[in-house]
């Protein structure tokens, strides 16, 4: 459906949906003629109805210029174009999101027209739809005077502003067509991450478009989404870091995210946590069970502490800032305390709960989980070189466990059958053994031997990688996060039940740029396939904007996935003759 182009953009001759997000204002712009619009911090505002564009259409980050219009996004202020088009309708929103439960007073919306403007004032925002001539401007804000700001850019500064953002995403213009809209459109996924508050001061990386009701940022999907920024916006890096640090508790326990909503969504996700508690038979769509404090997006997930440290590790290796390191060391000490207590008898490998609260969060994995394993390693490594000049106790501690660990993650999770590790298991119980991506951050971190971290990744390219797996049953698409399928049907719930779905085998794109980073590292070439392959399936079905993951039976997550800038930060990183190297024995 979408053919990418020399010139970075991608052109189709039938409109798709523009997945939009900017510092304040996202957007979904669908083929038909009408824009779903939300405010960082505050939810959904309404939908607009216009004339549609007419084709062809050449899209690029936040833009779509069609045969005689266009929409444009400005970047400083909430303010969005659609040039060449009449307006047909405007729907305000009459909640935030779908969980709200505004009162009488609070589902009120108070209208205003004026001349060609018409402005929609709810309890969590405002949204302004302005027409002139051809052109139709739509403004939002939390209060009348941002979006009344924002209105006042003209037309030409949103064109501009527009035109500057697509600029600064093209970070790899020599590419080809392919590789090129890839690393564009990965960069617009983490650039447009970094989101704002009223005022324009930093307010978290958002991990997507989808994670904005109520409004957080996450551990995990920060780490991964924070890769490219180290490069392009390491102010917004430690700026998070900031806001994570604060999520987590004296024990070193932290949620999947924190929360970040304004004041009106931040009142109206609190009555309906504590009414869904009070009241369960009430509600009928799942809401996590497990928010054990208002800043907490679910409680206490057994990855989030230790990718703060690692965060802080590689933000300190690019910036030298050891100010920051010593900011936050109080909490890196209580979170190495924390691991250390989790070991096991006569070991020092923390022991996961039999839960579903790290990145696989549609599976109950228990016991030694090799992915928590290797980012436990690389935290015990960044806390033995961060500690070393000013705790020098911690860092000769951490690095002892971290030794140890990795003599005892290579004789006990090493699987010969597979040339693989375990995904998770207890010793003398139940163990999955089938090949998990997620098993390369033992790679990435160091917690295997360069001879197994190659076996390791061989093996990955013989069975994930699904152009060489001719027992999966869908050809050449992508690069599978798991094969075969989990075995024990009692350990997943949710979408990962079926085989090929979510956890249970889709191509997450993240993965497979940590994956190709590895083959890079590890000299193997050959990481072409993995940091294209998803984005040609994206565009065979017309998905514009970084896909969460995917799957031929079961398509898309959600589009515009911070972590998915992955794949981008790699060939940025490793620059393009590594990322087309053909593979090496």
């Amino acid at each position: 459906m979408i053919k990418p182009s020399s010139d970075g953009q991608l052109f189709a001759e039938e409109p798709v949906l523009l997945p939009v997000m900017a510092p304040r204002l996202q957007a979904d712009v669908h083929p038909g003629g009408y824009a779903d619009l939300a405010l960082w911090g505050a939810g959904s505002l309404g939908r607009v109805r216009f004339s549609p564009l007419t084709g062809p259409y050449a899209y690029a980050p936040n833009r779509v210029v069609s045969k005689q219009g266009g929409v444009f996004v400005a970047q400083s202020r909430p303010v969005m174009l659609i040039r060449q088009a009449s307006l047909r309708g405007v729907y305000p929103a009459r909640r935030c999101a779908w969980w709200h439960e505004p009162d009488g007073k609070g589902a009120r919306v108070r209208v205003t027209r004026n001349h060609h403007r018409q402005t929609f004032e709810m309890a969590w925002g405002i949204l302004i739809v302005e027409t002139s001539g051809s052109d139709l401007r739509i403004a939002i804000g939390a209060s009348g005077d941002e979006a009344e700001k924002a209105l006042s850019l003209t037309s030409e500064a949103i064109i501009g502003e527009a035109a500057e953002y697509a600029a600064r995403c093209d970070r790899m213009p020599e590419a080809d067509p392919l590789m090129r809209s890839m690393v564009s459109q990965g960069i617009h996924a983490a650039l447009s991450s970094i989101r704002h508050d009223e005022n324009g001061a930093f307010a978290g990386l958002a991990a997507g478009q989808a994670y904005s009701a109520p409004a957080r940022t996450y551990y995990r999907d920060g780490y991964w989404t924070m890769q490219p920024l180290l490069m392009l916006a390491p102010e917004a890096v430690r700026d998070e870091i900031r806001i994570l640090a604060k999520g987590v508790q004296p024990d070193g326990e932290a949620p999947s995210g924190v929360i970040l909503t304004g004041p009106a969504q931040s009142q109206a996700w609190q009555h309906f946590v504590a009414d869904s508690k009070a009241n369960p038979k009430n509600h009928k769509r799942a809401v996590p069970e497990y928010h054990n404090r208002p800043q907490d997006w679910w409680s206490d997930h057994f990855d989030s502490p230790l990718f703060l440290i690692l965060f802080l590790s590689d933000y300190f290796s690019v910036t030298q800032d050891l100010a920051e390191v010593q900011l936050h060391w109080p909490i890196v000490r209580a979170i190495t305390d924390r691991y250390l207590g989790l070991a096991g008898a006569d070991s020092v490998l923390p022991l996961k709960p039999r839960n579903d609260r790290d990145w696989a969060d549609n599976v109950y994995r228990e016991g030694l989980v090799s992915y928590d394993l290797g980012l436990f390693v690389g935290a015990m490594d960044a806390v033995a070189r961060l500690g070393e000049g000013h705790d020098p106790t911690l860092a000769a501690r951490a690095l002892k466990t971290a030794n140890l660990a990795r003599e005892e993650i290579e004789a006990g999770l090493f699987v010969p059958a597979t040339a693989g590790y375990i995904d998770y298991g207890t010793p003398g119980a139940f163990i999955e053994d089938h090949l998990a991506l997620d098993s390369l951050t033992l790679s990435r971190f160091s917690a295997i031997s360069k001879h197994r971290a190659v076996g390791l990744l061989k093996a990955f390219e013989n069975r994930l990688e699904t152009r060489n797996n001719q027992q999966q049953p869908y050809g050449s698409w992508g690069v599978m996060c798991a094969y075969p399928p989990f075995k024990r049907q009692g350990d997943l719930r949710s979408k990962t039940a079926f085989p090929y779905r979510y956890h249970n085998g889709s191509d997450w794109p993240y993965w497979d740029g940590a994956y190709a980073e590895e083959r890079l590292r590890h000299g193997l070439g050959g990481a072409r396939y993995a940091l294209t392959r998803w984005w040609e399936t994206c565009l065979d079905n017309g998905w514009i904007g970084a896909v969460e993951y995917f799957s031929p039976p079961y398509g898309r997550g959600s589009l515009l996935q911070g972590w998915s800038a992955m794949p981008a930060a790699v060939v940025l990183k490793y620059g393009l003759d590594a990322a087309n190297a053909e593979p090496r024995s």
